[in-house]
């Protein structure tokens, strides 16, 4: 059973997992004109890198673009890959702050790291995972920020198989928490149709 969330209204308070987990869509956050300037910061501030990834023992190159960020220079080990973490940017940290203060409403969250994809065009996605490496600990809280193109995003049960997909959109702030990255895997899906670029930020806390 799929539950598709296309026209859903944002409720922050209500989970759209079934169960094992939860994640709340905060809805839109911005006007119009404040996301596009941001994504056009973001798109050209940026200092984008392809990233690498190991692949059933193969080292490939992803189409995607990647940057990480944090208030020091941690090392994040996910796919086989390192990467260390460069200073926060004004736009980073501003948006930072935007979102804790949403966070704020059901429960305080300070993050200490953001992890950023470039996807041009929808020919580039993510296939599925889940962020569930030891250096985030158990039950952590992943604040995920999109802008530019809109673009399916889909959660599938590790077990059950079963899908929860949701379109998200320019400015949209989406949140997992509680057990989602240990029972279910998530991923952002191809399409040719697209042909806009899509950043997403996913605000992180890293164990120190």
């Amino acid at each position: 059973m799929n539950l598709n969330l296309f026209d859903t209204p944002a409720q922050p308070e209500t989970n759209l997992l079934p169960y094992d987990g939860i994640v709340n869509d905060y809805g839109i956050i911005f006007d119009n004109d404040t996301a596009h300037q941001y994504y056009q910061k973001l798109l050209h501030d940026i200092a984008w890198q392809h990233d690498t990834a190991v692949i059933f023992g193969k080292h490939i190159t992803t189409a995607r673009k990647v940057a990480w960020h944090g208030h020091t220079d941690f090392d994040y080990h996910y796919s086989g890959s390192v990467r260390t973490a460069l200073p926060w940017t004004e736009d980073l940290l501003a948006l930072k702050t935007i979102v804790e203060t949403h966070l704020a409403r059901i429960s305080p969250t300070s993050f200490n790291s953001c992890l950023l994809n470039l996807y041009e065009n929808g020919h580039q996605g993510m296939g599925w995972h889940s962020d569930d490496e030891a250096c985030l600990g158990k039950n952590t809280i992943i604040a995920s920020l999109s802008f530019g193109a809109t673009r399916k995003f889909a959660f599938r049960h590790k077990q059950s198989k079963q899908k929860v997909e949701l379109l998200l959109e320019q400015g949209q702030l989406l949140v997992m928490r509680g057990g989602t990255q240990t029972y279910w895997h998530h991923a952002i899906m191809k399409s040719t149709r697209i042909t806009q670029p899509r950043i997403n930020l996913t605000f992180r806390t890293m164990l120190t």
